[in-house]
């Protein structure tokens, strides 16, 4: 079969599937219905807007040019779902080099940049464009032929290249003028794999502390990423669970920006969990219809990876700090059948309020999921380590 791109980044909602077009028209229709949503949306687009002009002035004035960051991908046997970032970099700047929050979320888009596509050193050309931030399908009938892709007016490419791999480790390249190739993994998934995994990142396997704000920005934004902590027990967690399915992949989903993947990438591999792609969000407003919540932003990669993998069930790995019970709980009524078990690790008094929470006399964590899926909590690695383990064995 031939090799085909299909980028799925820069669709308005009258050229995307039906399906695909419902969704938006409806999340228009309830951001219409509240003013004060528009208004602040318009007044965060407007200032972005400034600072992107201001930034891409400066940026060109030092003599900077466009480069690209390809992130890692993952596919079926069939097809592989890939991303990459234009950015304006230094001329001898290092693709992927971790580094502080503050710094990769200053990162400055290099807009409608030309990216060649190669996968074990195969060109990718035949391309199809879908809408960023939704669940795409993949439609052979939508592909168009060119030389190159073009990056949206965030600097990303968010694609789809229909083909044929052996299951195991491949390499995703990407090229923009006047640079050499990056390349990064993809994982391809084989197609017997009966169990896999979805993780959240921020306070499930790294410390953030997200419900206490001036905490969770410092650890995000200041914190030297050489320096992050891993919450004790889950690697261990993490790779037993590997042994016991040795083809399962790891999906990292969290809400954080492509920003930072690199960063929590090299974390991933610091502290020893099982490596595997990082589903991470575009918080750039201005080429969707809408800025996804955590939550729809979860759903919307937990549809696809259902879609993706019919066959296979999951285990979903999360904290009660922000919203992983409910959303959970949503996934298993969603697709019933499909979710082996859910962990929840349970953030301390002094993680979720700062330490206040003796004083107030309350706790910014959610509730346990009400579901008919199994739901296994601690507060380390190896206290949900303890339980849900031994459930797991039934499914070797």
């Amino acid at each position: 079969m031939p090799t085909v791109a299909v980028p799925l980044g820069a669709v308005s909602a009258g050229t995307a599937l039906p399906a695909v077009s419902e969704r938006i028209a409806r999340r228009r229709r309830l951001q219409w219905k509240n003013p004060l949503k528009q208004l602040v949306r318009k007044s965060i687009i407007g200032v972005f807007g400034v600072w992107l002009k201001l930034s891409t002035n400066l940026v060109q004035h030092l003599n900077w040019f466009p480069s690209v960051k390809p992130y890692v991908g993952y596919g079926t046997e069939e097809y592989s779902r890939l991303v990459c970032r234009t950015i304006y970099a230094p001329t001898r700047a290092k693709p992927h080099t971790p580094m502080r929050g503050i710094h990769a979320m200053l990162e400055v888009p290099a807009a409608h940049e030309r990216v060649s596509i190669h996968i074990d050193g195969v060109p990718l050309r035949t391309v199809q464009v879908g809408t960023m931030e939704v669940y795409d399908r993949n439609d052979p009938a939508r592909a168009q032929t060119m030389a190159y892709s073009v990056s949206d007016s965030a600097g990303y490419l968010d694609l789809l290249a229909e083909h044929r791999l052996q299951p195991g480790v491949h390499r995703f390249s990407c090229k923009v003028p006047r640079r050499g190739p990056v390349e990064v993994e993809l994982f391809t998934i084989p197609s017997d794999a009966k169990v896999g995994v979805i993780s959240d990142v921020d306070d499930t396997i790294m410390v953030t502390q997200v419900p206490t704000l001036w905490k969770a920005a410092y650890n995000m934004l200041l914190l030297s990423p050489r320096k992050r902590a891993s919450v004790p027990g889950m690697a261990v967690m993490y790779n037993d669970i590997r042994r016991m399915f040795p083809d399962a992949p790891f999906f990292y989903l969290s809400t954080s920006p492509w920003n930072v993947e690199s960063s929590i990438r090299n974390f991933i591999l610091d502290y020893g969990f099982p490596d595997g792609p990082l589903l991470l969000r575009d918080l750039d407003p201005r080429p969707k219809t809408f800025v996804p919540s955590g939550v729809q932003h979860k759903l919307e990669y937990a549809e696809q990876l259902m879609e993706d993998f019919p066959d296979m069930k999951f285990i979903l790995l999360g904290d009660d700090g922000q919203k992983d019970p409910s959303t959970y709980a949503e996934i298993a009524k969603r697709y019933p059948g499909r979710v082996l078990a859910i962990g929840i690790r349970q953030l301390s008094a002094r993680e979720s309020v700062g330490g206040l929470a003796s004083v107030a006399g309350f706790a910014a964590t959610q509730p346990m999921p009400v579901t008919d899926v199994p739901v296994f909590t601690g507060a380390t690695g190896s206290n949900i380590r303890k339980t849900m383990l031994p459930y797991l064995q039934q499914f070797i």
